[in-house]
């Protein structure tokens, strides 16, 4: 009886430490000396009455309290608490969970304060990454309804829109890649599907911006090598422009096909078609379903880079589930969603449901970009499962055992809540970083989908308003910035952002065919 009311009590106050977590560090410090004093308190009561005939020592026992009190504070306030405990059956411990994780999150962006750049994160994160985050935290709002984080997230995204409404802001332009821009206006997307606040009348609507991003990777359809594709890099001064990866291609297959479902429009249809035939017919969809890195097109892409990433298989799965959904049930659709999800296994621990990242998690190799890239798969499984349902009973586990496995691999500490990367050691690892709780974020609040309604399209969300010409300045495809003369200083900077990529690329080219 004593060892289970102590059980009820622990429950309680690991709560409200979690709930702390969320706050202020001295909230979370307040909450453990309570969590000290509590146990303290209780061990006394259970020693009087394991012991009732021996006579009690005031003096004795108050300086012997003193000392053990003393001691557990400070030992309870050095160490954190290491696995977050999850209920994955109960929506409230869901939702709990996921607040910690956002808090977290929301701790590494500092655009918003004084002296930042709304949008921006700080290094090591690149922008794309950033957009990234504000998709993580729209998804956040969407599944637990906590609005706490949506005037940063609006405030962020209304700054990086450009002038040209595509994700092309002057501070970037020169030196983003067509998966950069796209990862904003995925976040954009699900912004106009899931009737996020809509922004002021008089700035560019989520929709429009998801049509501008198309429109100007629509015009970057390159027809002079390989027969078409997109390439990774935008502008022909930086490093990497010769190379077309999947993840662009993917982007943009992605927003394609849910243009269509939200506007009925079958332009965007078959965009997302032709896109999937000319990632097919290169190689980069091998007859496995498994999705290859990319190509060179210097070499007429007859080479390929055979590095699988999570996000790849992601958001190609999420775009096929939207042409099921657009073409009224496709066998065709069908069976390459399906396919897709089959050769999930490849990202998969063996014995057990839980997500890793092949390439790079077992020998700690992978870069700050791909500690972030299970987020993005994670996330596509749960929006997956909801359009099309018969997918769930083969995502739905995977995404539980994940969300388990994420949750023992966080910390909560006076910092707030931090993750490591692995989820298969069911503990917290010491390297944490914003990719790694992202990744725990998307893969635990996805369980919530079960609950929320379907994505809008614009015949039901009236209020984001579109811009089929969206996208265009004056006429021409390349903003000014992209058009005035290179400096030194636009050299070296973007020779910085590609330096990492390029030397992955090298390092693996045995892996090239």
């Amino acid at each position: 009886m004593q060892s289970t009311h102590w059980t009820e009590r622990q429950r309680w106050y690991k709560f409200l430490v979690v709930f702390a977590a969320t706050s202020q560090p001295l909230l979370y410090e307040t909450a453990v000396l309570w969590l000290a004093a509590s146990y303290l308190n209780c061990i006394s009561r259970m020693q009087g009455q394991a012991y009732p005939s021996r006579p009690p020592s005031p003096a004795g026992s108050r300086q012997s309290m003193s000392i053990i009190s003393t001691f557990l504070h400070l030992l309870l306030l050095a160490l954190p608490i290491h696995g977050i405990d999850v209920d994955l059956d109960n929506d409230d411990s869901v939702v709990m969970t996921a607040r910690v994780l956002a808090a977290g999150v929301r701790h590494y962006y500092t655009g918003d304060r004084p002296g930042g750049v709304p949008g921006y994160l700080p290094p090591p994160y690149y922008w794309w990454e950033a957009g990234a985050m504000f998709g993580s935290l729209i998804d956040y709002w969407f599944y637990t309804g906590d609005a706490t984080y949506n005037n940063i997230i609006t405030q962020a995204m209304l700054h990086q829109a450009s002038d040209t409404q595509n994700f092309m802001p002057a501070n970037q332009t020169r030196v983003e890649t067509n998966d950069d821009q796209c990862f904003w206006a995925l976040a954009a997307m699900a912004a106009a599907e899931r009737r996020f606040t809509d922004p002021p009348p008089d700035q560019p609507q989520w929709l429009t911006l998801v049509q501008g991003t198309f429109n100007s990777q629509a015009a970057r359809w390159d027809m002079e090598t390989c027969g078409g594709g997109l390439k990774w890099q935008i502008f022909r001064f930086n490093k990497g422009f010769n190379y077309k990866n999947t993840i662009s291609n993917g982007c943009f297959f992605n927003i394609a096909a849910r243009l269509a479902t939200y506007t009925n429009n079958h332009t965007y249809a078959a965009w997302a078609e032709k896109t999937w035939e000319w990632v097919r017919r290169i190689g980069l969809i091998t007859p496995d379903y498994y999705f290859l890195d990319g190509t060179d097109d210097l070499k007429n892409c007859s080479q390929l880079n055979r590095n699988r990433w999570t996000y790849n298989a992601g958001i190609f799965m999420l775009g096929a589930a939207h042409m099921y959904q657009f073409t009224n049930g496709s066998e065709v659709w069908k069976t390459r969603l399906q396919n897709i999800i089959n050769a999930l296994h490849i990202f998969i621990h063996k014995g057990s449901n839980v997500l890793y990242e092949p390439t790079c998690e077992a020998h700690n190799k992978c870069t700050t970009d791909q500690l972030s890239f299970k987020a993005y798969l994670a996330r596509w499984m749960a929006a997956t499962m909801q359009i099309c349902p018969f997918t769930t009973a083969r995502l739905l586990p995977i995404l539980r055992a994940s969300a388990a496995g994420a949750a023992s691999a966080c910390t909560i500490g006076t910092n707030g809540a931090q993750c490591s990367q692995k989820w298969n050691v069911g503990r917290f690892e010491g390297s944490a970083g914003l990719g790694q709780l992202m990744a725990a974020l998307e893969v635990i609040q996805g369980l919530l989908v079960r609950r929320a309604p379907l994505p809008v399209s614009a015949k039901t969300n009236r209020t984001s308003k579109g811009e089929v010409g969206a996208g265009f300045v004056r006429g021409d495809l390349l903003p000014e910035i992209a058009t005035r003369p290179i400096t030194v200083g636009d050299q070296i900077g973007a020779a910085i952002l590609t330096a990492v990529f390029l030397g992955f690329i090298l390092g693996g080219a045995s892996l090239l065919l």
